[in-house]
């Protein structure tokens, strides 16, 4: 068994575990194996451990990525990152879903792009209020989901957020429910939050999406 498949393994069991004590199936979880300045021979050897979800968060090398591993069955891309409307073409084109839509520009433009079925979008949420950070204010929410939901080639699924590091658990908990009740109020039941460090507690308050990455790949340079 490969390094990368041995992590995969242990991040897994994880999962599980915090589904249990949530009282969750495993089922309603989705890992993002975040890939983002990984080699594709690492992405190879995690989809040769069973992952097919791998999140990428620049556009440009989510779109080499996929064309040079197009040969993987059943693989999908999710593009995690900030998008500039230049840049939506490859995201429209290569990616299952985009998790940090907070632009109505980048909506537009990526409802233009996409040509298959509507793409799912999570709306990404500055739950921490952190001025260095992309994300809606939640008083925003409202409006610009009113004018999201109107066009067409993309879909609302949920909301992301990316949260302020911390160590106090019962802060982190505290960023995840106001993503979660926010979802709630606006009728959305998907939710993309939680990473290497605090994916568990993000499931255990209802995370559907979590994407980790150092966990699986290790450190990036």
């Amino acid at each position: 068994m490969s390094e990368v498949a041995e992590r995969l393994e242990k991040i897994r069991a994880r999962v599980a575990a915090a589904c249990a004590r949530a009282g969750r199936e495993p089922g309603s979880v989705t890992l993002v194996a975040v890939s983002k300045l990984k080699p594709a021979a690492l992405i190879r050897e995690a989809y040769a451990a069973g992952q097919r979800d791998f999140g990428e968060n620049y556009a440009q090398e989510l779109r080499d990525k996929a064309t040079e591993l197009a040969d993987l069955a059943g693989l999908r891309w999710h593009a995690i990152g900030p998008l500039q409307t230049n840049k939506v073409k490859y995201v429209a084109k290569a990616a299952l879903s985009f998790h940090a839509l907070d632009r109505l520009e980048v909506a537009q433009e990526l409802s233009r792009r996409r040509q298959d079925a509507p793409i799912p979008c999570y709306v990404e949420v500055n739950v921490g209020g952190e001025a260095s950070k992309s994300g809606l204010a939640p008083e925003a929410l409202g409006p610009f989901l009113e004018s999201v939901r109107a066009l067409p080639g993309l879909r609302v699924e949920g909301l992301m957020s990316l949260p302020p590091p911390t160590e106090d658990e019962q802060v982190a908990r505290g960023y995840f429910r106001t993503l979660r009740e926010l979802a709630r109020q606006h009728g959305l039941t998907g939710l993309s939050m939680g990473t290497t460090h605090d994916f568990e507690l993000a499931i255990e308050e209802g995370a559907t999406l979590v994407r980790v990455g150092t966990a699986i790949f290790g450190e990036r340079t």
